[in-house]
């Protein structure tokens, strides 16, 4: 805050064979004609293409049985007290990683561990809401507590088969299963219902159900490693704004790393990675009320924007190729820019246009 199987049966193969020989026999005698020939012999086991997708089947549900007994213990609910989400035990000293909507404002939290037993205290560590990411740590870690594998988010691939691990609807340890959709998409989070508001980039999307609860549980390869954090299901207005099926997304296992990383390290996010041109904006409608671009409210002189040469009242149109014409579509373009990283900036100052070539800076 995903497929219907066939199987061949072999003994379906030889009462066919059978059916059709009595057939011809049958059909040959009461015509008069010779006696046919004897049968051919039956098609040897090894030609059957029922067995090998058996045994394909078998594996493959294996697989799932040998990720989920793998990772389901690295997996713990997480009550802050106005809801329910998930955690992944990051490390052995009991960090917890987490979406920062599900510990809200919360400081103190109560975590059930998929093993079962008593509910564990937690303290927040540190909640990083532009990226939608937070650590809580256990008071007193128990013994064996399993930290989860991480994987490596380059290595995701669309086709991928996945597992969503968590407690959807407050069903701890429960499992969904499908397929990484598309990579690289970049989301925008609702205020509404606890979200953080934050435009979050090079997302995976995937069709494994997630489902209130499932936030800041584990999106998981069958290698048994995490590859994401489950954060949001799309949202369908055609079904008054419940969530779409079959479309949610995971923040990439990088992301989560830079983030939980930095605050196990120094208890705060110093390095965002977010590129930023450091202004306070509000979205501009033309005389028909339609958005068409993003005016610049306050501009710090040693930001971005500011270094650059724009200046409060300036309207913002165009980032590098993209049309900027809300708040929002500003946000998603930054979000698959990099700090550091100079970019063509198109403005309209007192009925003007022009370009600058801003630096970003960073969240």
């Amino acid at each position: 805050m995903a497929a219907l199987r066939f199987r061949f049966s072999p003994t379906s193969v030889a009462r066919s064979v059978c059916v059709v020989w009595v057939a011809a026999l049958v059909g040959g005698c009461s015509a008069g004609v010779p006696a046919p020939s004897p049968p051919a012999p039956p098609v040897p086991s090894a030609a059957r293409p029922a067995a090998p997708a058996h045994r394909a089947a078998n594996d493959l549900e294996d697989a799932y049985r040998r990720v989920i007994g793998d990772v389901l213990p690295s997996v713990v609910q997480i009550d802050a007290g106005e809801g329910l989400g998930s955690g992944v035990v990051y490390d052995d000293k009991g960090h917890i990683v987490t979406n920062a909507h599900v510990v809200d404002s919360g400081r103190s939290f109560e975590v059930t561990v998929a093993t079962g037993g008593e509910a564990l205290r937690a303290e927040l560590v540190s909640s990083y809401p532009e990226q939608d990411l937070a650590v809580i740590r256990l008071d007193r870690p128990p013994a064996g507590l399993r930290p989860a594998r991480f994987g490596d988010s380059s290595k995701v691939e669309v086709g991928q088969i996945v597992l969503a691990m968590g407690s959807p609807l407050g069903l701890s340890s429960s499992v969904t299963q499908g397929i990484v959709s598309a990579t690289g998409r970049t989301v925008s989070e609702g205020r509404a219902g606890g979200g953080t508001g934050a435009t979050l980039g090079n997302m995976i999307q995937t069709s494994a159900a997630i489902n209130p609860g499932n936030s800041g549980g584990a999106l998981v390869n069958l290698d048994g490693e995490v590859i994401g954090i489950p954060t949001l299901a799309a949202a369908d207005p055609r079904m008054g704004g419940g969530a779409a099926p079959g479309i949610g997304f995971a923040i990439p296992v990088s992301m989560v790393r830079t983030v939980a990383d930095q605050i196990v390290r120094t208890g705060r996010v110093t390095d965002s990675g977010r590129a930023a041109l450091n202004i306070v904006g509000r979205t501009v409608l033309d005389r028909g009320y339609r958005p068409v671009g993003v005016a610049i409210v306050e501009a710090p002189r040693d930001g971005a924007a500011a270094r650059a040469g724009l200046r409060p009242e300036d309207v913002i149109t165009r980032l590098g190729d993209t049309e900027i014409t809300t708040i929002t579509s500003l946000l998603e373009a930054l979000a698959s820019a990099k700090p550091g990283q100079r970019m063509p900036v198109t403005y309209v100052r007192d009925g003007r246009r022009a370009t600058v070539t801003v630096t970003l800076g960073e969240v």
